[in-house]
């Protein structure tokens, strides 16, 4: 299989799996290891072709980021709590990501830790479904910073492959008592400062590895995964407003149970 066509299928991957509670690196992980490739060749590249999911949300939600930005310039109190509330929440992954930088890496080619996040990850979905009492809190910057603060411990726990940083960002805000849609809007946001700052971070680390051909490559996965992510999101939104969260979660059970299957068997 030619190295243009694997960029592909991982660009698709990314794309459709980034803004769902399904966990994107546990799926490129997953794509990597069942479909025979090098998994430490394409680990850096699993990371760097997230702009291209981050500019989806740019562009679908560009009328908001240019009200914030207005609403900035204006000394809005809406606009300087959405920053703010991002940015708090922002913090924890700087944190733990640099302090961990070195065992989150080891955890990437570990096929069987994805399988068994997916599995304990829908479990998790399906009980704060079920049992979390939310309501309605006027959007992103009607979340209270002491949320903020905890939405963003929650995030850390993605960084263990297979839990998903959507997952977990809007399965905790949900768990605070936010409600679904302001949840799923506050994971997208948050994506942008996390996911950049995590690419950056590989593709400093690992610029000496970095060939003319691996940047060719990560372009092609990123505009794949920008195109891919532009109709997902879309219909992520529509799916959470009709059925909520439980059909992601059986899904992680499904693929995670079959993944274990499928890995023993090599």
């Amino acid at each position: 299989m030619s190295d243009l066509l694997i960029a592909t299928i991982l660009g698709i991957v990314e794309g459709v799996t980034e803004f769902l509670p399904v966990s994107s690196t546990g799926h490129l992980v997953l794509a990597t290891e069942l479909l025979g490739y090098d998994p430490q060749r394409w680990a850096v590249f699993n990371i760097a072709i997230q702009p291209g999911a981050i500019l989806a949300i740019v562009v679908l939600y560009w009328r908001t980021f240019m009200a914030v930005l207005g609403g900035l310039m204006r000394g809005e109190r809406n606009s300087i709590a959405f920053v703010r509330n991002l940015l708090i929440a922002f913090v924890p992954a700087v944190a733990l990501g640099l302090a961990f930088n070195d065992q989150i890496e080891a955890l990437l080619e570990n096929a069987v830790v994805v399988a068994w996040a997916l599995i304990i990850g829908g479990v998790a979905i399906l009980i704060v479904e079920k049992l979390a009492k939310t309501h309605a809190v006027g959007g992103i910057s009607g979340v209270s910073a002491a949320q903020s603060a905890k939405i963003g411990l929650v995030q850390c726990l993605a960084m263990i492959p297979g839990v998903s940083r959507s997952g977990a960002t809007i399965m905790g805000a949900m768990a605070f008592g936010i409600d679904r849609r302001t949840a799923a809007e506050f994971s997208f946001f948050l994506a942008l400062p996390t996911l950049t700052g995590a690419t950056v971070l590989q593709l400093v680390k690992h610029r000496d590895a970095i060939t003319a051909n691996d940047l060719q490559l990560i372009g092609v996965g990123a505009f794949v995964s920008f195109i891919v992510a532009l109709a997902v999101v879309k219909a992520f939104m529509a799916v959470v407003t009709r059925h909520g969260f439980a059909p992601f979660a059986w899904y992680r059970i499904i693929a995670g149970a079959s993944a274990l299957l499928l890995l023993s068997t090599r």
